[in-house]
């Protein structure tokens, strides 16, 4: 799914067509579900968020910038920030959501092997990191934390924290255009 094909519908989208959106939806709903559900651990929220996300994509299609990153990271980030709003919202309704940080790499692989053939050039990407760019780039992007979450997680500075997670980003968008 490369942005070359991604933007074009996307902008089509901005216009109101209808089967871009579908075509979209299509292209990357697995994805955004994959993210979700490792996010929230329960089908039924990570549903809810993709559902949110992709009624966010199509009344916001037209505030996508194409300076800022492609257009499959613009909408894991949409789905990302639904997902943390029902996190914080049943935190604060004091219900349990499930730790995903515990998923072992035997799940996590099997999650990654349903979105497609894209998550293994994604793994093999993933693995060509240094082990603490790797650790921030999952805990930031995989696991949904904050800055400041992975900061403590890792108990390193902030700085530091950034640099690895900007550096990693770098390098997986080179390794993945390969």
């Amino acid at each position: 799914m490369e942005h070359e094909e991604l933007l074009p519908l996307l902008l089509k989208v901005a216009r109101d067509d209808r089967t871009a959106f579908e075509e979209i939806y299509k292209k990357t709903s697995g994805q955004v579900y994959a993210v979700a559900l490792r996010m929230l651990a329960k089908p039924e929220l990570a549903e809810e968020a993709t559902q949110e996300a992709f009624v966010r994509i199509w009344y916001n299609a037209s505030q996508y910038t194409e300076g800022k990153g492609t257009v499959l990271t613009w909408i894991i980030s949409i789905v990302r920030y639904r997902a943390l709003d029902i996190i914080r919202y049943r935190k604060v309704r004091k219900e349990e959501v499930e730790a995903v940080e515990t998923i072992d790499a035997t799940e996590q692989n099997k999650t990654e092997q349903g979105v497609g053939a894209d998550s293994d050039k994604l793994n093999h990407c993933m693995n060509e990191l240094e082990n603490q760019q790797r650790q921030a780039i999952h805990l930031a992007y995989f696991n949904g934390c904050s800055h400041t979450e992975v900061v403590a997680h890792m108990d390193k500075p902030l700085g530091t924290v950034k640099s690895w997670i900007r550096r990693g980003l770098q390098a997986l968008e080179r390794c993945l255009k390969i």
